[in-house]
């Protein structure tokens, strides 16, 4: 999802609570806070020697230990009025992937993408999930897809790719 969608989900479900699933069945609890939002530039080199370069907004969530037990979540109005006040001193990118940083004590820290959201009357959800790892020069790398699909060890030393 890119962040002007997401923005434009704040806007559309400002009067709703926002809640984040980090993990099928698992939400971040109300105690959470934006703690900061990242404007990131990644700038790379594959394993087959490809350049690439993009950016993504990460939006870090933390979870209070004063407020542990919180029931009432955070309003998309009150995430967008954060997020409006860091774009007003840092401009974020509209077009680049959003992402939430989260962890907790048995989670991970991870950046998360926008996997779905879904709302109701009180409530809007994003579903969140992780992005595994991946080689890129797969063609490069001599990686067949079934080696790919069969095989965890498909980049490993020895085969061909990294």
């Amino acid at each position: 999802m890119k962040t002007n969608e997401f923005l434009e989900l704040l806007n559309q479900h400002n009067n709703k609570e926002l809640l984040f699933e980090y993990a099928p069945g698992h939400i971040v609890p109300a105690n959470y806070h934006i703690t900061e939002i990242k404007n990131i530039t990644i700038d790379a080199v594959d394993c087959g020697a490809n350049t690439d370069f993009w950016k993504e907004t990460i939006i870090q969530l933390w979870e209070s230990p004063s407020e542990k037990g919180k029931t009432d979540f955070m309003t998309a109005y009150k995430a967008l009025g954060i997020l409006n006040k860091v774009d007003s001193i840092k401009p974020m990118v509209r077009d680049a992937e959003v992402k939430m940083e989260y962890s907790n004590s048995s989670f991970h820290t991870a950046q998360l993408f926008v996997d779905d959201v879904i709302w109701n009357d009180k409530k809007i959800i994003f579903k969140l999930a992780i992005e595994k790892t991946d080689c890129k020069a797969k063609e490069t790398c001599g990686v067949p897809v079934e080696a790919e699909i069969n095989s965890e060890n498909s980049c490993a030393p020895g085969s061909g790719c990294c």
